[in-house]
């Protein structure tokens, strides 16, 4: 038989690992093509990873819980009708540079022994290692890797934390010096990078008192803590708001409201109106709704609102596909259709990539004023604050206005405070100028 390697798939536009939550088929299963192998969760959905083949599982090589990037080998699959001359071999070849007793191996021991995963070629590690490695100022070179091919994983960089840190580098230096079983590969000082020159210190032990409550983090919590980190170290984040006067807006609603619900019957809320005058302002001020790529910055065609939903363990971001080409009913419905299947566990892949801009209600919560975080690789996020009542001056005199905060940030690479101030000021003269014109449909 032939032996088929299953890879970690693409699970959604900047995704770049995932966490094997469940496995659904154990050693010796028979499965059939597009049969579910794997639960996954990510920091945008939870999905199943399909088979490609049918055939036999031989081998699975990622355990339930661990974290691994896109593309890395996870299990393999015997494939029906072919030779068994072609059968993979069931240990990666890596497997040899173990050390015999790992059982009483330190961590610092580990760092030096590592070898390359692969002789003339580098290293690649995921956003979650190298985040995790420059919080605590561990040097990745002195790591070795126990994961698929040698990989370096998030547990292998938290193990080095848990005791302690690394030792200095002068001393993995002076024992790396020393005679190993392969000195042409270690020999070159270039792959033993001294530490950084100011590591962050070693995390110092939490006091946990009587009664303290410890709550494990899951996969899904820790990717999106992840996710979040890298946003805040990737992008540098700028943040602008204005107030907006949407009393005319607040009546308009409380008018229609009553016949909206029974036609429809769904809640008008005032978020659709908000994404609405968002997406016509997104027209006129294109670079907004683009995204830095290194060497360039893309512009995207399509206008696909995210909104994040909030469930009682995590935050997911579905996504309003083509939010220019739909009415303040449309944008309604599909904001009503993806907050009730985000709290249904029923998302899919499709509902949660393509986002070009968000839009975040933190309004919903009481909240008047956030500074939110940019979901990557999109270049401005902002959040529509809560509407609250307040006396304002309005020519000379005091009136009672609804008021309302919109909080921006930005990608400073991409945008600069005056292209955004204008597309602020865009949103809110749309928002004033609603009044019984407006069209819902």
């Amino acid at each position: 038989m032939m032996a088929t390697k299953v890879v970690m798939p693409q699970l959604g536009e900047s995704v770049t690992e995932g966490t094997i939550s469940k496995w659904l088929v154990n050693v010796g299963d028979t499965v059939k093509k597009y049969d579910s192998l794997a639960e996954v969760t990510t920091d945008k959905v939870n999905a199943e990873v399909p088979s490609t083949v049918s055939g036999r599982v031989t081998e699975i090589v990622v355990p339930e819980g661990e974290t691994v990037a896109i593309g890395t080998l996870i299990l393999y699959i015997e494939e029906s009708g072919a030779s068994t001359e072609t059968q993979a071999p069931a240990a990666p070849a890596a497997a040899p540079e173990v050390p015999a007793a790992p059982a009483v191996q330190t961590a610092q021991t580990a760092q030096v022994t590592q070898k390359p995963v692969q002789e003339g070629t580098k290293q690649r590690y995921s956003p979650a290692v190298v985040v995790l490695s420059q919080e605590h100022g561990i040097d990745l070179s002195r790591v070795v890797g126990t994961g698929a091919g040698g990989r370096v994983t998030r547990k292998d960089v938290q193990a080095i934390i848990d005791a302690g840190g690394q030792k200095p580098a002068e001393t993995v230096q002076e024992r790396v010096a020393e005679p190993t079983a392969a000195p042409a590969e270690t020999a070159a000082p270039a792959k033993i990078a001294p530490a950084p020159v100011a590591p962050t210190p070693a995390p110092v032990d939490i006091p946990v008192a009587s009664g303290d409550q410890i709550i494990p983090v899951t996969p899904i919590r820790r990717t999106i803590a992840s996710r979040m980190v890298q946003s805040k170290h990737e992008a540098p984040h700028a943040w602008t708001m204005v107030e907006v006067d949407v009393t005319n807006l607040v009546n308009f609603r409380n008018q229609v409201k009553g016949d909206f619900a029974r036609k429809e019957g769904l809640n008008l809320t005032f978020l659709p109106f908000f994404i609405k005058a968002v997406v016509e302002s997104l027209k006129e001020y294109p670079m907004i709704n683009s995204t830095w790529a290194g060497d360039k910055i893309i512009v995207k065609k399509d206008i696909n609102i995210s909104i994040a939903v909030a469930t009682d363990d995590a935050l997911y971001v579905p996504v309003i596909k083509n939010a220019d080409q739909k009415s303040i009913l449309g944008i309604a419905k599909s904001v009503d259709d993806l907050a009730a299947r985000t709290r249904a566990g029923k998302l899919t892949m499709d509902d949660m990539t393509g986002g070009t801009f968000t839009v975040n209600n933190t309004g919903s919560f009481g909240s008047i004023q956030s500074q939110p975080i940019i979901n990557a690789p999109q270049a401005a996020i902002m959040s529509v604050e809560s509407i609250v009542k307040r006396p304002v001056v309005i020519n000379d005199m005091i009136a009672i206005r609804s008021m309302v905060n919109l909080c921006m940030s930005l990608d400073h690479r991409v945008l600069d405070g005056l292209i955004c101030g204008r597309f602020l000021q865009s949103v809110k003269q749309k928002l004033e100028n609603i009044g019984p014109d407006t069209k819902l449909y």
